[in-house]
């Protein structure tokens, strides 16, 4: 595929939109990439690149504003990481799979949408819940491409185990962590990137800065679960349509 400036544009719009909630947007990557007829091969380590990069301007934008919690982010990346680099590696037919998580992901965001939770300070699961839980998201994630935070975020929310901002600041962090791993985990069979990925990563580093600020800084909790619910129709419907 030669380089195409429409495609830019939209890796650069989607990490915008996905870093404003704390997200670092590897299914709106790949959902571009895929309708732009890039090779399967190609757009599972480019999206986990891009992913890594947002997901680090994400984390610090939320750290500084003083939301993020080590205390609840530890038990949930303690298995996340090692299940993470196994998805990375494994190369699994998930048609099936990836319908069902669609239309959780789905119905998430029409909760959200319609009735979105109030945002209540939140009271942190035990770590005999956390560290299960962050093994599943983590292997959910290497699976799939992602870096699992569209699961951990409607999850904090919902289980009012976070306010809005600090689980956008855990999810961030949470998706670096995870999306490292399954990077590594994919190079240990395929050792290279397409040549526009420079291009891809310039653009998601311009809009994942801006929206990481604008979310961390300027966005109420009400716009953060709206623009939530945005992301995650996204990324469900790239899941159960096939975009």
């Amino acid at each position: 595929m030669t380089h195409d400036p429409a495609v830019t544009a939209a890796i650069a719009a989607v990490a915008f939109l996905y870093a404003s909630v704390g997200h670092a947007g590897a299914s709106g990557y790949i959902a571009v990439m895929s309708l732009a007829g890039m090779a399967p091969a190609e757009i599972k380590p480019t999206a986990l690149a891009l992913n890594i990069l947002v997901a680090t301007l994400g984390s610090w934008q939320f750290w500084r504003a003083g939301h993020f919690s080590w205390r609840l982010f530890w038990p949930f990346a303690l298995l996340s990481v090692p299940l993470a680099f196994l998805g990375g590696w494994l190369a699994l037919p998930t048609a099936i799979f990836k319908l069902l998580v669609g239309i959780v992901l789905l119905f998430s965001a029409a909760r959200f949408f319609l009735r979105p939770p109030a945002d209540a300070p939140g009271s942190p699961p035990t770590a005999l819940v956390a560290v299960p839980v962050g093994g599943a998201l983590g292997l959910l994630a290497g699976l799939t491409g992602t870096g699992g935070g569209i699961f951990l975020t409607p999850l904090l929310i919902f289980l009012h185990w976070a306010p809005a901002k600090t689980a956008s600041a855990v999810s961030a962090l949470f998706i670096l962590v995870n999306s490292t791993a399954g990077l590594a985990g994919h190079w240990t069979s395929v050792q290279s990137l397409p040549p526009q990925s420079l291009a891809f990563a310039i653009a998601a580093g311009v809009g994942g800065a801006f929206g990481a600020r604008l979310g961390s800084r300027r966005l109420p909790p009400i716009w953060i679960q709206r623009l939530l619910a945005v992301v995650l129709t996204i990324a469900g419907a790239k899941l159960v349509f096939g975009l």
